[in-house]
């Protein structure tokens, strides 16, 4: 069964101030929404609730990608084409343009957007994996004012963000690497498009003399949130190249996932592949 469209009601603020004021006035009433793509698939399975949305999709405010010395940032309104499509993400973030390559059809690329992505707060999503490891930060701005917010703090709990009712994702702030890096992505799924991930992984290493001065694991899939593999990454930074503990990262992994059965993957296979995907970005780490 479908939604019912007679029931929606939908406005469309003028301004980012116009839209922050009806959130503030009504907290909780109003679902933001932008590219919709997600809130399309919900509606067509007849399980959408809400029916009151402002649309943000004509808020210049929240558009365009900026680039200064040190960093990106992308307005929320992003889209994934419009990641693919832009050369500075191609030159210091690869894993982002992987992602956006990965998510749905070329229609959804184009209509759906990194703020979308990030609050819809799926688990699966893919963009988030290569956010989390490259220390993403988000700009979060409500009439109260701007605040930003380490997105590996952002996500909570399954659909349950550090994001107040009258808060609006404005910009995801992005540092550019430095130094001599190593890009990992990788998506499983059923086929290689429009296929929602079975496990995801995305890293980010920054190698020094040989050794792994830094490293960000991110992970979509196996757990309630996409989420840093913190107790992996503990196992490997500092560790020279040539040695890497590639059976110790993967025994460490184990305490990082909290992977459930579904119906695209048991928690076996998802806890298997994400330590084989692990073990393939480690070697191919060795080899940089």
């Amino acid at each position: 069964m479908r939604g019912y469209l007679p029931d929606c009601h939908i406005r469309v603020p003028a301004s980012l101030v116009e839209a922050l004021a009806i959130l503030a006035q009504e907290p909780g009433v109003w679902t933001p929404i932008a590219g919709g793509t997600d809130l399309m698939v919900v509606y067509n399975a007849g399980r959408l609730k809400a029916t009151r949305f402002l649309d943000l999709s004509r808020l210049a405010e929240l558009r365009g990608i900026q680039e200064d010395e040190g960093s990106l940032t992308f307005g929320s309104l992003t889209t994934y084409t419009e990641l693919r499509d832009c050369r500075a993400v191609h030159q210091h973030f690869p894993n982002l343009v992987q992602s956006a390559k990965v998510t749905g059809a070329l229609a959804i690329q184009n209509r759906g957007t990194l703020g979308g992505n990030i609050v819809n707060a799926s688990p699966a999503a893919d963009t988030p994996p290569s956010l989390l490891a490259y220390g993403a930060e988000l700009e979060l701005v409500s009439p109260r004012g701007r605040r930003r917010v380490a997105y590996d703090h952002f996500h909570l709990g399954y659909k349950q963000m550090d994001l107040a009712p009258d808060e609006l994702v404005a910009r995801i702030l992005v540092p550019k690497p430095v130094g001599r890096g190593f890009h990992y992505f990788r998506k499983v799924g059923t086929r290689q498009a429009q296929a929602i991930a079975k496990v995801c992984l995305a890293a980010f290493a920054r190698i020094v003399d040989g050794n792994l001065a830094e490293l960000r694991i991110g992970l979509g899939s196996v757990a309630p949130v996409p989420m840093r593999a913190s107790h992996a990454e503990a196992a490997l930074r500092g560790q020279p190249l040539a040695g890497l503990p590639i059976a110790a990262a993967r025994a460490a992994l184990l305490g990082d996932i909290s992977p459930i059965d579904d119906i695209r993957a048991s928690a076996h296979y998802r806890t298997v592949v994400t330590q084989n995907v692990l073990g393939h970005m480690l070697r191919e780490l060795a080899n940089v």
